[in-house]
């Protein structure tokens, strides 16, 4: 499969993030997959493809003209696209990807997170889109994505669109479809919208 990982580029985080990223890196290498990324060597995006060519893994970059220029591509890349903006970049991470797995990161990541679930929620891919997240910096959003479906802001099929992971082997495992997700169901939070 080509994994589409959204992470940080974020250099001030704590490095369990770094390591986390690493790990999810050599994983996808250990288990055949391809790295699609946001191309750059910075904070948790240059962990995760680092670590991915360390351990034989291909990895894609796609990046756009802007950051190039800013010398934080990532040249060491099997293939780096470059692109013309931000917009085109997660259009052509998303054209490339058989999977999504979102790691802990800020608004850029979450942007990327909610693009993919959105289009997961409305039908225009089926994809696996996958949260990891050990130390629950994500649970706040989940807290209100509930409470948007309980206040009659989003379906119930909002929670079939993702899975929520806590550990780096469960997050596989959903990737690869090998076990469902421990979403909440509908009958958890209450009768469902229609």
């Amino acid at each position: 499969m080509n994994i589409c990982v959204y992470c940080a580029s974020s250099q001030k985080i704590d490095p369990k993030y770094l390591d986390l990223a690493a790990e999810v890196g050599t994983r996808i290498a250990e288990r055949g997959h391809v790295l699609v990324s946001g191309g750059a060597t910075v904070g948790c995006m240059g962990a995760v493809t680092s670590a991915a060519r360390a351990a034989g893994g291909r990895t894609v970059g796609v990046i756009p003209q802007a950051l190039v220029d800013i010398e934080v591509a990532d040249n060491d890349s099997d293939e780096l696209v470059i692109t013309t903006d931000m917009r085109e970049r997660k259009g052509l991470m998303d054209a490339r990807s058989d999977a999504f797995l979102v790691l802990p990161g800020g608004i850029g990541t979450l942007e990327e997170l909610f693009e993919i679930w959105t289009a997961r929620v409305l039908g225009l891919h089926d994809r696996p889109l996958v949260i990891l997240d050990p130390w629950g910096l994500f649970q706040p959003l989940r807290d209100l994505i509930e409470q948007l479906y309980e206040a009659g802001f989003t379906r119930a099929d909002v929670f079939d669109a993702i899975s929520w992971t806590t550990t780096v082997d469960e997050a596989f495992d959903r990737l690869e479809g090998r076990t469902v997700h421990l979403s909440p169901s509908p009958e958890e939070l209450g009768e469902a919208v229609i």
